[in-house]
């Protein structure tokens, strides 16, 4: 019997890490209007197959998902090779990566535009105007893992191997047993220590300790329990300017501080679960969001009503008991809006409107009477919003960071991890 033996040519499909490649495509399942920044309320063309296919053509060829390596074997030599064939190859795995995040649940078809087209080609109905072009969703799943990546991401640049926990310098009665025991105190936790307890009954007894039976009689004055380290819990608001400078002047800055807040909800709930996250809208009013729909957000209206995000915060930290309340308020513009008594909204945006900051600064002083701290993540650096966020921070003795969008998560991870190691009443 005869063998024909021929030359192994590696699959390039086989080589993907396909959670690099998701990673990749973060800018686009993340889009925020950048694309269209005059009209940032229309879909437009950021969510289309077609804008999916030229994201996995880039980060394939210039977002390093595919080695030189690979890369130079599925084109082979330009000289010689077969254009024809080689596009179509390229074709064909840019089309199974795209199946494969649907059959893995990153992606879902936009619903009833796969079903109005072939309903129209069954019937034989003429479209009017150009044809539609096909779209894409983004799934929960998608987003909870692009929010764990970016976390993961943020805590390796700073040279952290995992998220930690909220430490403070106050012991508990707890599980862990981390410190001393000590004796027990009406309302400590029944963590009992079993030496330290027999210890100090064999202190009080003396020699006669051990009865006649063997055993040692225990009362209430020798019961000691283990103390555990005291973990505070925190009870956070993230405020995220969704105005429309967020997304002009070149430069996208609302996608970062959406893959922010996602990387942080995603530290809370996986490594201090005690603890509560709300995360609440401020452009022409404001609104809060639920977490899961984070990452669909996009830029709204014009102005920027700094005061209602405040307020809003302000009443469901209120609703919280937490050691710690706290406003973390991403920004890049001053406030330029302001809701007034009859529901009507009252705009300037043409420098610091003494109306518009007088009362934006009442709100500062209610959260600092109300124990709220408020940290301001800056993201821009005119003058006047120096003297704006440095004023909120000296009210309600937070802090101002004035960064980038490039530095801005690290600047948040680092100050919510660093601010509970202290008991802040």
């Amino acid at each position: 019997m005869k063998f024909r033996y021929t030359k192994y040519t590696a699959d390039p499909f086989d080589e993907i890490d396909f959670d690099d490649l998701v990673s990749k495509l973060s800018e686009l399942f993340l889009s925020s209007g950048f694309n269209n920044p005059w009209d940032p309320s229309d879909g437009g063309d950021d969510r289309t197959m077609q804008a999916l296919h030229d994201a996995i053509l880039d980060a394939l060829f210039s977002g390093g998902v595919l080695s030189d390596a690979a890369i130079q074997q599925m084109l082979g030599d330009p000289a010689d090779a077969d254009h024809d064939a080689v596009r179509q190859k390229l074709e064909d795995l840019i089309q199974r990566l795209i199946d494969r995040m649907m059959e893995d649940g990153f992606i879902t078809s936009a619903p009833d535009l796969e079903g109005e087209a072939r309903r129209r080609a069954e019937s034989g109905q003429a479209e009017s105007g150009p044809p539609a072009q096909t779209r894409f969703e983004v799934t929960d799943k998608s987003l909870d893992f692009l929010g764990y990546r970016a976390l993961r991401d943020l805590l390796g640049s700073m040279g952290r191997s995992s998220a930690g926990r909220h430490d403070t310098r106050d012991l508990s009665t707890g599980i862990e047993a981390a410190a001393a025991s000590k004796p027990y105190e009406f309302g400590d936790t029944l963590n009992i220590d079993p030496s330290g307890t027999i210890l100090r009954a064999v202190h009080r007894l003396g020699p006669g300790a051990v009865g006649s039976r063997g055993g040692i009689d225990v009362d209430y004055p020798d019961l000691m329990v283990a103390q555990s380290e005291y973990q505070s819990s925190c009870a956070t608001v993230i405020m995220l300017d969704c105005s429309h400078s967020m997304i002009l002047y070149g430069e996208d800055r609302f996608t970062p501080a959406k893959q922010v807040a996602m990387a942080l909800s995603h530290m809370i709930r996986t490594q201090y679960p005690g603890d509560t996250l709300h995360v609440v809208l401020f452009h022409h009013s404001a609104e809060e969001i639920p977490l899961k729909q984070l990452g669909r957000v996009r830029v709204g209206p014009y102005y920027t009503n700094t005061r209602e995000g405040l307020r809003l915060s302000r009443r469901i930290l209120e609703r919280q008991r937490k050691d710690m309340r706290q406003i973390i308020m991403i920004t890049d513009g001053k406030p330029s809006a302001l809701t007034q008594p009859d529901g009507r909204i009252y705009k300037n945006a043409f420098g610091l409107d003494p109306h518009v900051i007088s009362e934006t600064f009442a709100e500062v002083t209610n959260c600092a009477k109300a124990g709220i701290m408020i940290n301001t993540f800056m993201l821009a650096r005119d003058p006047d919003l120096v003297a704006f966020v440095r004023r909120v921070a000296a009210v309600c003795r937070g802090k101002a960071y004035f960064t980038t969008p490039y530095t801005l998560g690290q600047y948040v991870l680092m100050d919510y991890m660093d601010k509970k190691t202290r008991l802040v009443h």
